[in-house]
């Protein structure tokens, strides 16, 4: 599957901003994750593999949020993906990303997958972390400023911090540098991101 190919899919079925802002900035920090994880062998294809399936993880949510979404979400995107012919890795990753969530949805297994079940509720805080500062830019966000709200519950209280951490068991990333991995690469496509 190439980007362009991608892109279309989640544009054709995703109308709502926040959410391709989303799905925006979780193929960012795919890519992001991909340099840090891979070795000297790696290629841009592969890099593609991890952007895509960040791109089009939730590619399905908003037809199925109103829905019961804990039985149906990724549904509909696992067949897009079957019918465009997608690399198993894209798909798999899809998949995986709703364990936990969606009924019968697998249990991550490999790096990539374990890199899009955490960093997809990531994303999340530090948008929240971003709209809470006067300018409302990822600019200002700081590795800090999201790590004082990481320490409230109370806020951004929908996002899973158990599923974050699990970076640190699953890829061997620290929390820490986790979410510097994650922040510099939102900003990197702040425009996108209308942050």
């Amino acid at each position: 599957m190439k980007l362009d190919q991608a892109l279309d899919l989640l544009h054709k079925n995703v109308v709502n901003q926040n959410l391709r802002r989303h799905c925006y900035a979780v193929e960012a920090v795919m890519r992001a994750l991909y340099k840090r994880l891979e070795d000297h062998h790696q290629t841009e294809s592969d890099e593609d593999l991890w952007g895509i399936a960040g791109l089009l993880h939730d590619a399905d949510y908003e037809m199925t949020k109103n829905n019961d979404s804990k039985k149906t979400h990724t549904k509909h995107i696992l067949e897009w993906l079957k019918k465009a012919d997608a690399e198993v890795d894209i798909y798999d990753a899809v998949a995986s990303h709703a364990w936990g969530y969606v009924e019968g949805a697998p249990v991550p297994a490999t790096k990539m997958q374990w890199a899009l079940y955490t960093c997809d509720e990531l994303t999340g805080l530090i948008v929240a972390v971003a709209l809470v500062k006067p300018d409302k830019k990822l600019a200002t966000v700081t590795v800090d400023s999201v790590m004082k709200k990481w320490s409230s519950p109370s806020f951004a209280a929908g996002v899973d911090r158990n599923q974050i951490k699990e970076c640190e068991a699953r890829l061997g990333i620290p929390v820490i540098e986790f979410v510097e991995i994650a922040l510099r690469a939102m900003q990197g496509i702040h425009d996108d991101l209308g942050l």
